[in-house]
């Protein structure tokens, strides 16, 4: 049995309060998805696209990213997965649904959230709530690195894997201001573990005081940083390029890293 990391209820409640000025990572999700969708030499016509904000994606078909994805198998020649893999308690079976919604060479895309994502609220929260009540407890999701969410692809049975990350810092007048604006992008903690009472002000006010104390930049502002992780596989085919097998290789790599005279 899969281990519980999400509350769904609890982040359907804080998606449901999610206001849109403040969904700007979701947005230019989208905007990078469609921009990623134009370099491929490829014409899609039939595209679903997991996400908790359909708004974000007119015309385009859009389904929750519930345990069970609604996709018919071998159905779709696309199929982009829109920054909620980080809540999905099994995320190596959503891309396993994924590609088998897609037909033979379609075009599986993902946007995730990256280990580096809020490393600096992080740091200050553990720092301030050991300092305030002696302990620690689950607030924030556990988020993976690009090396491992890259592997998730070839786990998943997609071909062709390739793994790249974005990274956007953006400046808040304080802690509680980007506190704010993570309640309006329904990203606050939905973790089954998490402790259910309101967090101490005092640790809250603590956790402030140390993220400016160690990040604020010459103006006073804190920057945040959230980290992108873009995964792209293929469902397998015949026709694509495959390796070669071990030992079949025409030339040395020495030979062609050696210089030219």
């Amino acid at each position: 049995m899969t281990p519980q990391l999400t509350d769904r209820p609890a982040l359907a409640l804080h998606r449901a309060r999610a206001t849109p000025d403040a969904l700007f990572l979701h947005a230019a999700v989208a905007a990078e998805a469609q921009e990623r969708m134009k370099e491929v030499n490829r014409t899609f016509t039939d595209i679903t696209v997991v996400t908790p904000f359909p708004d974000l994606w007119p015309g385009f078909r859009t389904v929750p990213d519930a345990d069970v994805l609604d996709i018919a198998p071998a159905s779709q020649d696309l199929v982009i997965h829109a920054l909620c893999l980080h809540w999905a308690d099994d995320p190596v079976g959503q891309i396993v649904q994924a590609r088998r919604g897609l037909r033979p060479d379609g075009l599986f895309l993902c946007a995730t959230l990256g280990g580096q994502t809020l490393h600096e609220l992080r740091a200050a929260l553990a720092e301030a709530e050991v300092a305030v009540t002696g302990g620690l407890s689950p607030r924030v999701l556990p988020m993976g690195e690009i090396r491992d969410l890259g592997a998730l692809l070839q786990r998943g049975g997609l071909a062709l894997p390739v793994a790249d990350a974005d990274s956007l810092t953006v400046r808040y007048r304080d802690a509680l201001h980007l506190m704010r604006d993570l309640r309006g992008m329904g990203e606050t903690s939905a973790l089954a573990a998490r402790p259910r009472r309101f967090t101490r002000r005092a640790v809250l006010l603590e956790a402030a005081r140390r993220y400016a104390a160690a990040y604020a930049e010459a103006d006073g502002r804190i920057p945040a940083t959230f980290e992108t992780i873009w995964l792209t596989g293929w469902a397998p085919d015949p026709g694509q390029p495959q390796p070669l097998r071990p030992g079949t290789a025409t030339h040395r790599l020495a030979d062609a890293l050696r210089p030219k005279d």
